[in-house]
């Protein structure tokens, strides 16, 4: 049998004290595409880090591509993962390139110094800066481009070395409805595919969620808050795991966000409003 993806077993993390997420379960088979979905704030992100191996959990244990977090060497692991996240770019020189920003996932880093790429390289990062619609970008700095302008960069580094895991973190973030539906319709494509790739798309908004993605994981509240006499919310932790069909329903999204919630599907897209509105 393949080595999953991503095996997430008995995970928790604590940051200055505070249990952030809690009794996480989770198997991303190879090929399988999932949508990690959530309100703000409940740890998506904390999650995304760890998967990504840029965290490690405080208890349980966490495989990527058959390596477990704290066994292996995380920069010889990080160029089979493709990451697009807000986070990973603000790690980037204010006057990086973009398309050096792009090219450098193949090394694993963040910030091109003495680094050589072949024209390959460079040429496989000008066609996805191109596929993206920010070809026009090669040759200015990073710390000039509108918000969209960065989503669509990292998403173009998230591809860069044809990863065997792409987790998307919020891709759609900054863009305008254009902007956005291009993007929407690329990963429709990717989600299309079949091949051994898995992919996370994390995102807190169902309209964003591109056809071909048919598995779920609903990020919630843990019943119990395991800081005693803590003010704080308690953790997230996994509420629903399965096809997204059983799991975007009104009852769970309503349960999910403390509000009576209808859900849609319309054209293979989703969308969900409140009846009270």
């Amino acid at each position: 049998m393949a080595r999953p993806a991503v095996d997430i077993s008995g995970v928790e993390f604590r940051r200055k004290g505070r249990v952030i997420l809690t009794d996480v379960d989770l198997t991303v088979a190879q090929g399988e595409h999932w949508v990690l979905f959530g309100p703000n704030g409940i740890g998506k992100s904390t999650l995304v880090s760890m998967m990504s191996s840029r965290l490690f959990p405080s208890e349980g244990t966490l495989d990527i591509l058959g390596n477990r977090l704290g066994k292996v060497d995380v920069f010889s692991l990080r160029p089979l993962i493709g990451l697009a996240s807000a986070e990973l770019g603000r790690m980037f020189p204010a006057g990086e390139d973009p398309l050096d920003a792009v090219v450098t996932a193949s090394s694993g880093v963040t910030g091109r110094w003495r680094d050589e790429y072949s024209d390959d390289q460079m040429g496989r990062a000008r066609d996805l800066l191109d596929r993206f619609g920010v070809g026009y970008l090669a040759g200015k700095q990073m710390w000039q481009l509108s918000e969209g302008e960065r989503t669509r960069v990292l998403i173009a580094r998230a591809l860069m070395n044809d990863p065997e895991l792409l987790i998307l973190d919020e891709p759609t973030t900054g863009l305008d409805l254009g902007a956005r539906e291009q993007v929407i319709a690329t990963l429709s494509d990717l989600g299309s595919q079949s091949s051994t790739r898995a992919i996370i798309l994390v995102t807190h908004r169902l309209e964003e969620i591109p056809r071909g993605f048919n598995h779920l994981a609903l990020v919630g509240r843990s019943a119990t808050n395991p800081t005693p006499g803590s003010k704080d919310p308690a953790p997230g932790t996994i509420v629903f795991r399965g096809e997204i069909e059983r799991g975007l329903t009104d009852d769970k999204l309503s349960r999910l966000f403390g509000m009576p919630l209808h859900v849609t599907r319309e054209q293979g897209r989703w969308n969900a409003f409140s009846p009270r509105g």
